[in-house]
This record gives C-alpha cells, structure tokens and sequence, in this order.
C-alpha cells in the first residue's frame, strides 16, 4: 500500500510507502488526513491507522524548474498510450505488435531525441515510416508532439487512489490525473 504525501502547502510531493508514511506521523513531522479504516499498523502499546494521504508539518522547498527527460514510460503516457499515426491504442494491437518510439525527423537525418521530435508510434506504422518524414511515407501525425507538462506527466504514470487523486487534482487541477481515477 503506498500514501500520497503532500507538503505543508498541500502541493502533492511523492508516493511513499506506507510504512514510511506511519514513521514519519509517529516522528511527528507529518499528520495524517486520509487514512484505511480497514487496515491498521500495530506496536506493543498501541495501533495506528494505515495512511492514505499525509501532509508534511514543515514546507519543504522544491525546485520548480527541472526537464523530464524522454523516457518510453513518460512518452507513452504523453500520447495516451495510442499510435500517433493509425491511432490504435495499445490495447488493440495484435501478436507481435508493440509500442514504439518514433522520431518525426530521423536521427540519421539530422533528428535528436527530444520532445518535439518524438512521438508513440505502433511497430506497424514505424517499420512502414522507415527513415522518412511521415509525409513521404504517407502518415500523418494525429498530434504535434510538444513537451508535456511535468505535473500531469509525474501523476499520469503512477497509479494513485481515487482519494489521493481528489488531492492531487485539488492543488493541480482536473487534468493532472485521469478522470477515470476518481
């Protein structure tokens, strides 16, 4: 089981495990506002009850400007986990066929790995685009590949509860977690 942990401002900072959520409420550094009533942690003296959401006591600065870099988990998510050419989502490929990478300009043609160049492609459409443009190989990409905000990009890989989503979205807004969460 793992718990939300939120900053003294209510920002959403990480997903912790459980355990150490409870340690962190026993070292009183954080106070629980969501918790299971069904499980609980246990000592000789006394039961706590198993975290869902925490909030730290003290803020805790966090850098604001950092680049995510562009990882097939992170690019997959961006795209909704659907080909940005046929726009088959993963669930509908067959045997044999996978989600991609696929860069728009080619490497071996002056293309880098970056996030305006990169976009999900099935392997059907990315062994038929080769190493040409989507033009000349008679694709067209359903969406400009742009670089995605990290916030929605963090939570859109995680998988969080329907309460700890209500905190997130909360302090983010609606887009930063799937609807289809809570």
């Amino acid at each position: 089981m793992s718990c939300l942990a939120l900053n003294a401002s209510y920002e959403p900072l990480m997903i912790v495990p459980s355990r150490r959520a409870i340690r962190l409420v026993l070292d009183r550094k954080a106070e629980i506002l969501e918790h299971d009533a069904q499980r609980a942690f246990r000592t000789v003296r006394s039961e706590h009850p198993c975290p869902l959401v925490i909030r730290l006591v003290r803020f805790v600065h966090v850098p604001r400007r950092f680049r995510r870099q562009v990882t097939n988990t992170f690019l997959f998510a961006r795209d909704g986990y659907s080909c940005q050419y046929c726009g088959r989502h993963k669930r509908d490929l067959r045997n044999r066929e996978f989600l991609t990478r696929d860069h728009v300009l080619p490497i071996s043609r002056g293309g880098g790995n970056s996030w305006e160049n990169v976009v999900t492609a099935c392997s059907p459409c990315n062994h038929r685009k080769g190493n040409r443009l989507p033009h000349e190989a008679g694709l067209r990409l359903a969406t400009r590949p742009i670089e995605p905000n990290h916030v929605q990009l963090v939570w859109a890989v995680r998988r969080v509860t329907p309460i700890q989503a209500k905190y997130i979205r909360m302090f983010f807004g609606d887009d930063a977690v799937p609807l289809a969460l809570g």
